[in-house]
């Protein structure tokens, strides 16, 4: 991190503005968790993916390990979970192998509710106090946007689950998008310069966002909106998924090794047929204004390249984010992979202790991702963010930003 704080905070302990965010984040992951049964709980479809039922548990486990296990007088409240729901901290301790969370049919989804109750009522009692200390405090807001990134991650990990039932049930009745994006993309030129990148000292940032240091920009564009399904299926009509000459080394051996021939949840209803896609609400066709999703970084630099552009960085990215907005570039319908390794700032540190294993140990192998998705809670999302996954990742809410240089 670049400070040993973890954030700025932006809110007054002694108001109570804490805990009402407390439990309204809280509230959320119950609220996301409601339409799923015991049994919807318990799946774990890949080993990337974690049961609903562990995600409830382990933002749980992050307050009680974390802030209240240093609270003179607070009880566990089951020794066991520090095993069970410890994610990959490894300051902590041993934990219960990843890709084997779907094994855990004890505790029941109901114990875990217990135990999210249990915590909430010591959390509740400890922020209501007047004299909460600062780092305290910047350790719950932590805590917060943890638990929101889990929020997205309980809705995308339940998808790929309900993608391999043959049923294909729907989570809810609403589409995942409300509105298709604009019918053409515009452009917006970036000027060759030095930019400033990164977030700045006031609000909530993660460490990987930090410090806020100066970029060199080289005289570009970026599209004023994502690819679109539409888009997306003139590269599948050309034959992009068989045509090498478009895909880095590594993708073209993914494509061949895992046969790839369209996004995920992508399927024809019959030989030759109409493209269908699976989403939140079901099964139905493709609909060609949508922003194409669920594509590895992979396949979005081969789409790119067969268009005879690239991939922004992530610096580009950025720029342009705080040139025309968030809202404008259409970036809440799904993560937007760029060109830029996941790396760590000029400046960076990490935090002491087991926080800083966080984000920085996971710098190496991943690729950065901007924006936001429909899973993204509302207020999650900021020109600065830096998400990031291994570039063959496609569960994840991911599409495309087309860039070229000037």
């Amino acid at each position: 991190m670049s400070s040993p704080r973890l954030l700025n905070r932006s809110f007054d302990p002694a108001s109570n503005g804490l805990l009402a965010r407390y439990r309204a984040v809280r509230a959320e992951t119950d609220a996301r968790a409601a339409p799923l049964s015991p049994e919807d709980q318990q799946i774990q479809s890949m080993p990337d993916c974690s049961p609903a039922k562990w995600h409830r548990a382990h933002t749980t486990w992050f307050f009680e390990t974390f802030i209240l296990a240093d609270e003179p007088g607070y009880r566990p409240f089951d020794p066991t979970f520090s095993y069970l729901f410890n994610s990959y901290y490894e300051a902590v301790g041993a934990r219960h192998p990843r890709p084997e969370r779907g094994m855990l049919t004890r505790p029941s989804a109901e114990a875990v509710s217990r135990y999210r109750a249990h915590v909430d009522a010591a959390m509740a009692a400890l922020l209501q106090k007047d004299d909460l200390a600062a780092d305290r405090a910047d350790l719950v807001e932590l805590g917060l946007n943890h638990e929101q990134q889990h929020h997205e991650l309980l809705l995308t990990d339940i998808k790929h689950a309900f993608s391999l039932n043959p049923l294909k049930p729907a989570y809810r009745e609403a589409p995942e998008l409300a509105a298709p994006l604009a019918a053409r993309a515009g452009w917006v030129e970036l000027p060759p310069g030095i930019y400033e990148a990164g977030m700045g000292e006031g609000g909530f940032a993660f460490d990987n966002e930090r410090p806020r240091h100066r970029h060199y920009v080289h005289s570009c564009r970026v599209s004023t909106r994502p690819v679109t399904c539409g888009e997306y299926l003139e590269f599948m009509a050309a034959d992009g998924y068989r045509r090498a000459e478009f895909w880095l080394s590594d993708g073209w051996a993914t494509v061949q090794r895992e046969g790839w021939e369209a996004p995920l949840y992508w399927r024809r209803c019959d030989e030759g047929g109409d493209w269908l896609i699976f989403r939140m609400n079901g099964e139905g066709p493709v609909k060609p204004g949508d922003p194409v999703q669920h594509l590895s970084h992979y396949e979005a630099s081969a789409y790119a390249a067969w268009r005879g552009r690239r991939l922004p960085t992530e610096f580009e990215w950025e720029v342009a984010a705080g040139l025309i907005g968030l809202d404008k570039m259409g970036a809440g319908s799904g993560w937007e992979w760029t060109a830029s390794a996941y790396l760590p700032y000029p400046g960076f540190r990490t935090a002491p202790g087991a926080v800083g294993e966080y984000n920085g140990k996971f710098m190496s192998g991943q690729m950065v991702l901007r924006g936001a998705s429909w899973a993204t809670p509302k207020d999650h999302s900021r020109p600065t963010y830096r998400n990031f996954f291994p570039p063959a990742a496609r569960w994840q809410v991911t599409g495309i930003r087309l860039a070229e240089d000037m």
